[in-house]
């Protein structure tokens, strides 16, 4: 009975640190720096960089998902949204929660430099101090604009998937990082306006606690509409091709859609809507993108 009683114990500790990780978020940054790696290449990715490559730039964003929980203990706690996180609710030890966090983040920088390049690790050196330090300690309660200057780290991954493939960054790679950095502020702040009487409580300076509500909004829409039209650029340069144009098309008119009802609305309910779909737009976004990309290739091949 100890002994299963301690197994249970374990299994639910290791449930704990992985919460840690931010399990759903390290998802979608894996994805996009993968499809950043397929889209550098013409073929498929080399085995060793595809494994190496997306282990080591999932294990860095776990690491600054994890320094965010350790930092954002206290914030986490008065937040209804975060205060059942493991350190929040006081389920993780803090000292062992940050070791596990910095280990996991030497562990994929060093399997980045040994098993990929020196660029890859430096780029993802930088994006986890960006997100982890920069924005999680200072930019976060220091300015209204944090998500949009914060929001350079968490555009990195396709960056860094592109970089693990070809040792270089060009224009097509700092492409899908405008992209996601345009993405990023109507993402959030959508979320925001729906949290923020627990970002006030907190003393987090969001745009809909500094500015109000319908001030966000505007840029929220004046966000999408720049997406918009930024989605449109890598047709535009013959990076992709008609697939990807009309999915992106449709998909940002979509955001539109859901984005002028959330400005003509006095609504909550649309604000987490136009948060959700975001999360969808942005995946269905690169998929097209992918598609695109090996359409293409076959279509070389054969013709």
């Amino acid at each position: 009975m100890n002994k299963l009683a301690a197994q249970a114990t374990l299994l639910e500790q290791s449930k704990r640190y992985f919460e840690l990780c931010k399990p759903k978020v390290v998802a979608l940054i894996v994805f996009t720096a993968v499809v950043g790696m397929l889209l550098a290449t013409p073929g498929m990715v080399p085995l060793d960089i595809l494994i190496f490559g997306t282990l080591g730039i999932g294990l860095a964003a776990s690491s600054g998902a994890a320094i965010n929980h350790w930092v954002d203990q206290r914030i986490d706690a008065v937040m209804e949204r975060t205060q059942n996180r493991p350190l929040a609710h006081g389920d993780l030890d803090s000292n062992n929660a940050l070791i596990f966090a910095i280990g996991m983040g030497v562990i994929g920088i060093g399997m980045l430099i040994l098993m990929v390049n020196i660029l890859t690790a430096i780029l993802t050196f930088f994006a986890l101090i960006g997100y982890a330090v920069i924005y999680t300690m200072f930019l976060k309660r220091s300015t209204s604009q944090n998500i949009v200057l914060g929001g350079a780290a968490g555009a990195a991954p396709p960056v860094l998937g592109w970089a693990a493939v070809t040792g270089e960054v060009n224009t097509e790679a700092l492409l899908l990082f405008l992209i996601i950095f345009i993405w990023t502020p109507p993402h959030f702040w959508a979320l925001a306006i729906k949290r923020r009487d627990e970002y006030a409580k907190a003393g987090i300076p969001m745009l809909p606690v500094t500015h109000g509500v319908a001030f966000t909004k505007l840029h929220i829409l004046l966000y999408t509409l720049m997406l918009l039209v930024v989605t449109i650029i890598p047709f535009m340069i013959s990076m992709s091709g008609i697939i990807y144009l009309a999915g992106a098309i449709a998909l940002g008119l979509g955001f539109l859609y859901h984005v002028v009802k959330l400005y003509r609305k006095d609504c909550d309910i649309q604000a987490m809507r136009t948060f959700g779909y975001s999360i969808f737009y942005l995946s269905a976004l690169f998929a097209f993108l992918l598609a695109d990309h090996y359409t293409r290739e076959i279509m070389r091949a054969f013709f």
